[in-house]
């Protein structure tokens, strides 16, 4: 008797329980795993590859001359967030003449190419960020709307059985308090990634806009400023 309880309140049981509604919320639930997941490991890859590389920034004034500094950055820079900033910067001071950003003051063409390669790198950073986001904060309440969907399963099976009897309502009860539990498995990993990577952005970030006022500086009077700066 005990062993036909206990099959009954399975998961597949839970399952055969539910209807189109509750199967499509544990199948949006399953896609926004998946999708979330796939962004947590390959961002925290890139995140480990970049703070690798980071220190190799710091060298780049050790080099005996720039282009030898950008090949050497551009080595160790595998994913290629502090590079392009000293390529690109080196590249708007031997800009051709005859071209309209030869018109341009050297020192605001520097600037402007170093916030547009600012914003790139940005931009690369906070990819996937929002929808993790997104995932953390909708997850908890799509599991709670098939824990909704459950009870209302439950009270109908009461309510058609003219009888409370435990077998006509622990299954749609089981596949409410599991549509929450779901929610949950798929909102906390999605919530710690997206602080996770916010903090690794910001470190980032600060010690590229560290580097850009000392490509600036380098570029324009040749000395360096000592602006590197870390964001806790």
């Amino acid at each position: 008797m005990n062993d036909t309880v206990n099959n009954n309140l399975g998961f597949a049981h839970y399952w055969a329980q539910g209807d189109a509604i509750s199967h499509s919320v544990a199948y949006i639930l399953l896609l926004m795993s998946v999708i979330s997941w796939y962004y947590i490991i390959s961002k925290a890859w890139a995140s480990w590859r970049i703070r690798s590389s980071a220190a190799a920034v710091e060298h780049f004034w050790d080099a005996p001359s720039m282009p030898d500094a950008i090949a050497a950055l551009s080595h160790a820079d595998t994913e290629q967030i502090y590079s392009p900033l000293a390529s690109h910067a080196v590249e708007a001071v031997n800009v051709k003449a005859g071209s309209l950003n030869a018109a341009i003051d050297p020192g605001e063409l520097i600037t402007r190419t170093l916030r547009q390669q600012i914003n790139r790198v940005s931009s690369r950073l906070e990819n996937g960020l929002t929808l993790l986001a997104s995932v953390g904060s909708t997850a908890p309440f799509i599991g709670l709307f098939g824990t909704v969907w459950g009870i209302y399963h439950a009270l109908v099976a009461v309510s058609s059985a003219g009888t409370i009897q435990i077998d006509k309502v622990a299954g749609p009860v089981g596949e409410a308090l599991i549509m929450t539990a779901i929610g949950l498995v798929v909102a906390i990993p999605a919530v710690l990634g997206y602080n996770a990577f916010t903090r690794v952005n910001r470190i980032t970030l600060a010690e590229l806009d560290a580097f850009a006022h000392d490509l600036h500086a380098h570029l324009t009077t040749g000395a360096r400023v000592s602006t590197n700066r870390k964001s806790s």
